[in-house]
């Protein structure tokens, strides 16, 4: 196992990152959020969802088999029940850096699909969020990384 410092850092050195679950209406949708956090930090990101062509202004893709060269990690931003099943593409894709996003709800977390990844051998951050870290934090994530802290794992 190992902190989730080291997890994060070694997540968000990964420079293709797939988001699943952005939104067509985004309001204050998570993995919208998510998504433009890391595009506007310089990060190749790829949205994903099966029923959209494009959000925040881009391509948006079906599933991650669809992404072009693929991605390195993958943001899992959608309702639970759907996170085992993503989590089974990114076994089969052979994506090693899985982080199912966790604010204040219940989030995209499935014990399953964490169970799935570890077992083959996925490291996967189950809860909090990518902009609670370095490069892509801000205040006001790092204000809800302390308010949220149990819903962060210490280690993963």
């Amino acid at each position: 196992m190992q902190s989730i410092n080291e997890a994060a850092t070694a997540f968000l050195a990964n420079k293709r990152v797939a988001v699943t679950g952005v939104s067509r209406t985004p309001q204050n949708h998570g993995s919208n959020n998510v998504y433009k956090r890391l595009r506007d930090r310089g990060y190749e990101v790829f949205a994903v969802n099966p029923n959209a062509d494009e959000v925040e202004g881009d391509r948006c893709y079906q599933d991650l088999k669809a992404i072009p060269g693929g991605v390195q990690a993958v943001v899992i931003g959608t309702r639970p029940e759907i996170a085992e099943d993503t989590m089974r593409e990114c076994a089969d894709l052979g994506i090693t850096h899985v982080w199912m996003h966790r604010g204040p709800g219940e989030g995209s977390v499935s014990d399953a699909a964490t169970a799935f990844g570890r077992q083959r051998g996925i490291t996967v951050i189950d809860g909090g969020c990518p902009c609670m870290f370095a490069p892509t934090a801000d205040f006001g994530h790092k204000v809800m990384r302390l308010m949220y802290s149990r819903k962060i794992p210490k280690q993963v």
